[in-house]
């Protein structure tokens, strides 16, 4: 393992060597005149972004500082779009590269990011997830469809994927260990690939659930000028992640088979946990407060009241850091918080407006779906085909975040050449598919952070994934073909 680790980390200068490569070729090709300067310049910032993305061989905070520099010095010395005569100078390119940061979305992945981390303050979502695990039983199947249920509920209350599967993946492999079974067992694979499933699944159903979903509304918003509300999302979204979610159920039980069907001490260390956590404190009662009042916002928003999504988010944060009404301090919660994975939302959507504005996105369109003919094909087709494109690229993406934010972009020109469609349905439902994190450990955040506990093999999770992205593609056309149809989104 360690030499395999040494192989991977001796690679790391070879691709950011490539990246670099790729830059200055895509730079220097010839232009005839169909692309502007600026354009071809995102392009080969994006090929650098991609690279090192998939590759991992500089961090994400890292790649997104490099991004900076290179959006503003590339397109700093680019003709201006506004006026091809002269440059657009560092100045204001400058102001592009960091355009992201005052972003509306960046402020609602940063207030979601506080809120998870109030729940590892007070141990709330562990609380959550303890006491519908000691409800559903200690029959396996009942434990399974405990884990499922559970990163459902904490998908409401919780904006991060990677949050949720940390309050659920240590629950259920100390119940394991309580059965006196190793954390490689089948039943440690069989309960811990369901939870984190459950959680990527329920990525789609919940707007605020995934930072990726931030990234296609933002988009959606800027382009459209439609901004969609968390229950406008949850109407169209939902009922793909509750059919997911029964398909999850009856997957696990059938491929992967536990050396038990009872956990005859899982009760007693649930309960032990839950007494350990003791009762219910004064932060935990005042952040269900919130959150329950946050989802009630949320939820009716832009029909019981005018509040954004970010809005009530901020104000429910701004709240929670009060001393005495609050529940953490600011000592408490900033090691808490990613602050890296605020930088790198940010210059996702930044490139991905970049890539809008110098016509980079629609070059690329043109070059990835232009020879398909999709303009003359059934909707239908169009959706069979883009899917498909959208799961493959997805393999070499290890954050839905970055993939959102190549992608989208090209989905919103893609959308606007095709004929007789609801463009925002087209993109949405492509947004979607971006969160499909089921084919392997490295598809998703959520999914690495089990597969470092060793619960499970590459192997173990391919058996669940795959059928489960052949089942989540097939649902994505009959819903595409029924439901969105019907309640106009498509």
């Amino acid at each position: 393992m360690s030499t395999q680790t040494e192989k991977k980390l001796n690679l790391k200068p070879l691709w950011i060597a490539l990246a670099f490569v790729a830059l200055t070729i895509i730079t220097l090709l010839p232009n005839g005149g169909d692309l502007p300067v600026a354009g071809q310049r995102a392009l080969a910032i994006l090929a650098f972004a991609v690279i090192l993305w998939v590759t991992e061989a500089v961090s994400y905070p890292v790649s997104s500082a490099m991004i900076i520099a290179l959006v503003t010095l590339m397109l700093g010395l680019a003709p201006s779009m506004e006026d091809p005569t002269i440059e657009l100078g560092t100045s204001d390119a400058l102001k592009m590269a960091l355009g992201g940061f005052s972003n509306s979305a960046v402020a609602l992945v940063a207030a979601a990011l506080f809120l998870a981390a109030a729940m590892q303050v007070t141990n709330l979502h562990k609380r959550l997830a303890l006491w519908i695990l000691s409800i559903v039983g200690t029959k396996t199947k009942a434990i399974v469809f405990g884990a499922i249920l559970v990163s459902i509920i904490l998908a409401f209350f919780v904006p991060s994927a990677t949050a949720r599967a940390g309050a659920v993946v240590p629950i259920l492999l100390g119940m394991v260990a309580a059965f006196g079974l190793a954390k490689d067992s089948r039943l440690a694979a069989l309960l811990v690939i369901t939870s984190v499933q459950a959680v990527s699944i329920w990525n789609v159903g919940i707007k605020t659930a995934a930072a990726q979903n931030m990234v296609a509304t933002n988009f959606i918003k800027e382009q459209f000028g439609v901004d969609i509300t968390w229950g406008a999302w949850f109407l169209y979204a939902a009922p793909f992640s509750i059919l997911m979610s029964i398909a999850l159920f009856f997957i696990m039980i059938t491929l992967i088979k536990p050396e038990t069907n009872n956990i005859a001490g899982g009760k007693e260390v649930i309960k032990k946990q839950l007494h350990d956590l003791g009762p219910l404190k004064g932060p935990e009662i005042r952040l269900i407060i919130a959150s329950v009042t946050l989802l009630f916002f949320w939820a009716t928003e832009s029909k019981l009241h005018p509040f954004d999504t970010t809005t009530v988010t901020i104000v429910a944060i701004a709240i929670l850091l009060l001393p005495k009404i609050g529940v953490y301090t600011w000592k408490e919660v900033e090691p808490l918080i990613p602050w890296g994975t605020i930088i790198v939302f940010a210059v996702g959507i930044m490139l991905g407006t970049v890539l809008l504005n110098t016509q980079g996105a629609a070059w690329l369109s043109d070059a990835v779906f232009g020879s398909m003919g999709l303009d003359s094909l059934p909707l239908l087709a169009t959706i069979a085909l883009v899917t498909i494109f959208n799961i493959l690229i997805h393999l070499g993406f290890a954050s839905a975040t970055s993939l959102a934010s190549a992608l989208i972009p090209v989905f919103i020109v893609l959308a606007s050449t095709l004929v007789n469609v609801d463009q925002v349905g087209f993109v949405l439902i492509q947004q979607f598919v971006i969160s499909f994190g089921f084919l392997l450990p490295i598809s998703a955040p959520q999914n690495m952070l089990a597969y470092g506990t060793g619960a499970f093999t590459t192997k173990d999770f391919l058996k669940s994934g795959i059928p489960l992205t052949i089942f989540g593609y097939l649902l994505i056309l009959l819903l595409s073909a029924t439901y969105w149809k019907w309640i106009g989104l498509l």
